[in-house]
C-alpha cells in the first residue's frame, strides 16, 4: 500500500525558507515531495539560449543539493504540461494535498484552475497562499472597494495597512525533516526540456545598507551600478518580499520601500483588470492609429535610431538582459511617441529579452508610457531623448559603453526629427482620444 504525502509545487517561489506555501506544507500530516514542472506551454515560446531557464535550471539543482546533502530528500523535476504532469503523479502516489503560492498572471490562473478541478475529482486537495507579495487581489481597495487605479493614494492606503500587518517570517528549517526520503528523485539536464546554457547569466542582486540608504541619490543614473538587479529575483522568488521589505524599512528608505510598492500596485492592476495584457486600460487609446513599421522598429530593437541614449538602453537590454529603469521609460516613449509604435510591440520585445520579465510591471509600465494604462503619462508628455542626455549621462559615460561609435561618422543617423515626431505624436493621439 502506498504511502500517502503531500506535495509542494515549486513555481514563482525558489527558496527553501520563508516560503509560505512550503511551510504549510512541511508542517503538514504526511511526508512532503517537493516537485518543479518546466511547463511546455510557456517553454516553447523562449529562445533555446533563454537566460531565465538557465537561471531556474541552476537555482534548482542548488535547492536539490541542499536538500540531498543536509535532508536526505531532493526535488523532483518533470517537463510538459501541468495536467498531464499531475495526471502522472496522481498513478504513481497516494496524494492527499497539492500545496503551492499563488500566481496572479492570466494564464497561471487558467492553468491552477484546471489542476485545481482535476485534482478535487480525485479527492485531492488543492491549497495555495500569498507568497509573492504582502497584499494582494483586492486587500488594499478603496473604501467602496472599488481597486484603486491612482498610485499614491494606493501607496497610502497599502502603508497604513501595513501598520497592523505580522510581517512574520516563516522559517523552514525546523521542519524540513518531513521531506519526503528520497535523495534520487527525477532530475532534468537543460537539454532534456530542449535548452542549452546561457550565455547571459543573471546578476546576483545586491541590496545593501549603502545601496538603500543612497539609492533615492542614486538610481536615476544608469552610469552608476547603483540598481539593486533584485527584479529577476523576485519574479522567480529566490528572494522574499517579507525579507526586502524588513531591509527597506530597516534603512527607513521609503523610496526603496515605494518601488516594492509599485510592483504590488501593478499585480492588483492585473488580477483586477486581466484584459490589460492586451487592450488598452483606457480603452479609447486603442483607437491610435499606430504606424507600425517593421523597419523602423528593427532599428528601435537593435538600438540604431541615431539617438544615443535611447540606442545605449536597447544594446544594453540585448547585451546584458537587462535596462536601467530611467532608460526604459525613455525608450518605451520613443517607440509609442517618436515612432508611433503600438506599446504591445515593445512590451513583447522585453518580454522576450528582460530578465526581470514580470507581466504585471511591464505591461503596466509600457501602458504608462503610452498613455494608455493607469495613472499614466498624459499623451503629451514626450520625453525629449536628447535633453535627458544632459539630466541623466552629462557625461556620455553610459552612452559610451554601449555605443561606442557615438561622436564618430560611423554613428547612424537620426531616423525621426524630434519636432516633427511630437507633433505628428500629438495630432495622431488627439484624433483618437478626444
Amino acid at each position: 500500500m502506498k504511502q500517502p504525502l503531500n506535495i509542494f509545487w515549486f513555481r514563482r517561489d525558489l527558496r527553501l525558507d520563508d516560503n509560505i506555501g512550503f511551510f504549510q506544507a512541511l508542517k503538514s500530516d504526511h511526508p512532503v515531495l517537493p516537485i518543479f514542472i518546466f511547463d511546455s506551454e510557456i517553454l516553447k515560446k523562449l529562445p533555446e539560449d533563454d537566460a531565465r531557464v538557465t537561471f531556474i535550471h541552476n537555482t534548482l539543482q542548488k535547492m536539490r543539493s541542499t536538500l540531498q546533502d543536509e535532508h536526505d530528500s531532493s526535488i523532483a523535476m518533470f517537463h510538459g504540461k501541468p495536467i498531464d504532469i499531475y495526471k502522472e503523479l496522481t498513478e504513481t502516489y497516494d496524494i492527499n494535498a497539492v500545496y503551492t503560492n499563488h500566481d496572479y498572471e492570466p494564464y497561471a490562473k487558467e492553468r491552477d484552475n484546471e489542476i485545481k478541478a482535476f485534482l478535487s475529482e480525485h479527492d485531492i486537495e488543492f491549497k495555495t497562499f500569498k507568497d509573492q507579495v504582502i497584499f494582494e487581489k483586492d486587500e488594499v481597495v478603496k473604501k467602496d472597494g472599488d481597486p484603486y487605479v491612482v498610485y499614491t493614494p494606493y501607496m497610502r492606503t497599502w502603508k497604513d495597512k501595513f501598520k497592523d500587518h505580522d510581517l512574520k517570517i516563516y522559517y523552514t528549517n525546523d521542519y524540513l525533516d518531513n521531506l519526503v526520503k528520497h535523495s534520487r528523485l527525477p532530475n532534468l539536464e537543460l537539454s532534456d526540456i530542449g535548452f542549452k546554457a546561457s550565455s547571459q547569466p543573471i546578476a546576483d542582486y545586491t541590496v545593501t545598507p549603502t545601496l538603500i540608504q543612497e539609492y533615492e541619490d542614486t538610481r536615476n543614473f544608469p552610469a552608476k551600478d547603483a540598481t539593486s538587479r533584485l527584479g529577476p529575483h523576485l519574479r522567480f522568488g529566490t528572494v522574499s518580499v517579507r525579507k526586502m521589505i524588513k531591509k527597506a524599512i530597516a534603512e527607513k528608505n521609503e523610496i526603496f520601500w515605494q518601488e516594492l510598492i509599485w510592483r504590488e500596485f501593478f499585480m492588483q492592476i492585473l488580477w483586477h483588470f486581466p484584459h490589460t495584457t492586451k487592450e488598452s486600460f483606457k480603452s479609447k487609446y486603442d483607437r491610435i492609429e499606430w504606424r507600425n513599421n517593421e523597419d523602423e522598429f528593427k532599428k528601435w530593437c537593435e538600438g540604431k535610431t541615431g539617438y544615443p541614449l535611447v540606442d545605449a538602453g536597447m544594446r544594453q537590454l540585448n547585451e546584458t538582459g537587462f535596462m536601467h529603469n530611467r532608460v526604459r521609460m525613455l525608450v518605451g516613449s520613443f517607440l509609442c511617441k517618436h515612432l508611433l509604435i503600438d506599446w504591445r510591440w515593445g512590451e513583447a520585445y522585453f518580454a522576450e529579452k528582460l530578465h526581470d520579465y514580470e507581466m504585471a510591471s511591464n505591461v503596466g509600465n509600457w501602458q504608462w508610457v503610452a498613455g494608455s494604462g493607469v495613472d499614466a503619462a498624459p499623451y503629451f508628455r514626450i520625453f525629449n531623448p536628447t535633453t535627458q542626455i544632459d539630466k541623466f549621462d552629462k557625461d556620455r559615460k553610459y552612452i559610451k559603453t554601449y555605443v561606442p561609435e557615438f561622436d564618430t561618422e560611423d554613428y547612424v543617423e537620426k531616423m525621426v526629427d524630434h519636432k516633427m515626431a511630437r507633433e505628428r505624436c500629438l495630432k495622431t493621439y488627439k484624433e483618437a482620444v478626444s
